[in-house]
């Protein structure tokens, strides 16, 4: 499975978990906590009747008074109010009142007077000076039909002489506690989907850092030419640098012992010409056995020399992992440029040169490295080139990229040489018997092409060689 999904899945488990007990918890305190508000408020409104009905009991014509019309009325009344959505079409409260001994003076609803209510807690406990409370149901199975019943004394000094009760059912506060769940079931669910939300997007970003960051070893360690990736200040940043700069190091040790192996390699044979030719030197000879000899030592210095600045261009570019800058460059006027610089070469095996290249076509890198591995191409065709023979550069656009085609008459290559010409130190034998070069200049080309996110092919097509560039247009 993989590390961002475990991550979530971890993530989902925890917030779940914990939405699901808050939500619980929470439901289940909804219903006591409106209760106890509302327990509250009927504490108040029983010790305010008491201290309104104090004079009456006191002087015994509670019945006789103005009191019984006035709880008729109040229950008369419609409110019609609206309370957080729900409407109040009537008044809920029941209120009764009973002598010290508990006998019922007056009841709002016109059911209980004259019985005797000692018995029942909210009566009992405040004729014995405690607090008088209970929950009754009215009807027995329905637990919905439980009705809170608040009592306060009613006093003639210190004495208790009566007491008042006021009831309230608590299927008139159903309508608040449903409304209350509903709106925590949304605003929780909510919660936690956004919840959900956000640790599902902390373990795409979090697996996609990481993803980018094993692309990135993964392509280092098979010898890509890649950039490490761009992550956040932290710990991945961290480990990004820490993962490029081992691959730095560890590119370099083993970049300069293959550097050192193969230099080695390579130098041995004009050296040990040199030196062979240097100690005919000494002893004596005919003239022309030591211009031959000279001429040798001449010809293995300039190759020595050739490939000591090969080597260096090829390491520079083989050690870049990007481009320092990126311009358009014009590639007609470019192939020009070079064709000049070789004007005597051609000149002087008389080649015809043909150019297809369109002003407008455009190609986008560094123009040092492009304008060296399109040297290297065309000296590679000028030695491959038979005297009188023909070298042609075209150039040909499709959709984002640029084609540039290199031919040049001669003989075809062999096909087990085709697939090892960019190899390092690998090269033909140039046409009449001419020594072999210094193999480096096809690896430098396709190190630049790759630098510039391109291509090199060589193929054989009929009359001879064509060789392909693929770069970015501009």
């Amino acid at each position: 499975m993989p590390l961002g999904v475990r991550i979530f899945a971890v993530y989902f488990l925890f917030v779940g978990l914990a939405g699901w007990f808050v939500l619980s918890t929470v439901m289940d305190e909804i219903r006591p906590g409106v209760r106890q508000s509302t327990e509250e408020t009927l504490v108040d409104t029983a010790n305010l009747l008491a201290e309104i009905l104090r004079d009456p009991v006191i002087a015994g014509n509670l019945a006789q008074s103005h009191l019984p019309e006035v709880l008729k009325a109040y229950g008369r009344r419609r409110p019609e109010a609206s309370i957080w959505g729900h409407t109040k079409s009537q008044v809920n409260h029941r209120i009764y009142v009973t002598d010290a001994s508990g006998t019922v003076l007056l009841d709002s609803s016109g059911l209980a007077v004259g019985r005797d209510y000692s018995r029942w807690n909210d009566v009992y406990l405040t004729l014995r000076g405690d607090y008088g409370a209970r929950s009754t149901r009215e009807d027995p199975n329905n637990p919905d039909s439980s009705v809170m019943y608040v009592a306060a004394p009613i006093r003639d000094g210190e004495r208790i002489i009566g007491v008042v009760s006021v009831a309230k059912p608590n299927q008139t506060l159903q309508p608040y506690i449903e409304r209350s769940q509903r709106r925590l079931i949304w605003l929780g669910s909510g919660l936690v989907v956004l919840g959900l939300l956000v640790g599902a997007l902390l373990s795409w970003w979090l697996s996609r850092s990481l993803g980018k960051l094993t692309d990135y070893a993964q392509a280092a360690s098979a010898g890509q030419r890649v950039k490490p990736p761009r992550l956040p200040s932290g710990e991945l940043g961290q480990l990004a640098v820490a993962v490029e700069q081992m691959r730095s190091e560890l590119e370099g040790r083993d970049y300069v012992e293959r550097y050192v192996h193969t230099l080695t390699h390579e130098l041995k044979s004009p050296l040990a010409a040199i030196r062979g030719a240097a100690e005919l030197l000494d002893s004596d000879m005919p003239a022309e056995q030591h211009q031959r000899f000279v001429g040798n030592i001449q010809r293995e210095a300039a190759r020595l020399q050739q490939l000591s600045e090969r080597l260096l261009h090829l390491a520079q570019v083989e050690q870049r992992q990007g481009l320092e800058e990126r311009v358009a460059i014009a590639l007609a006027p470019l192939v020009e440029e070079l064709i000049e610089a070789q004007r005597a070469r051609i000149d002087a095996a008389q080649l015809c040169v043909e150019q297809e290249l369109a002003p407008a076509l455009k190609l986008q890198g560094e123009r040092f490295l492009l304008r060296q591995a399109l040297a290297n191409l065309l000296d590679n065709a000028l030695d491959f080139t038979p005297e009188g023979g023909l070298i042609r550069v075209k150039a040909e656009r499709c959709g984002e990229r640029i084609t540039v085609r290199l031919f040049n008459q001669g003989g075809a290559i062999p096909e087990y040489a085709l697939t090892r010409l960019t190899e390092r130190f690998y090269s033909l034998p140039r046409p009449g018997g001419g020594r072999k070069s210094t193999g480096l200049g096809l690896n430098f080309v396709e190190e630049v092409a790759e630098l510039h996110g391109g291509t090199l092919s060589i193929r054989n097509v009929s009359g001879g060689v064509e060789v392909s560039l693929n770069l970015l247009a501009a």
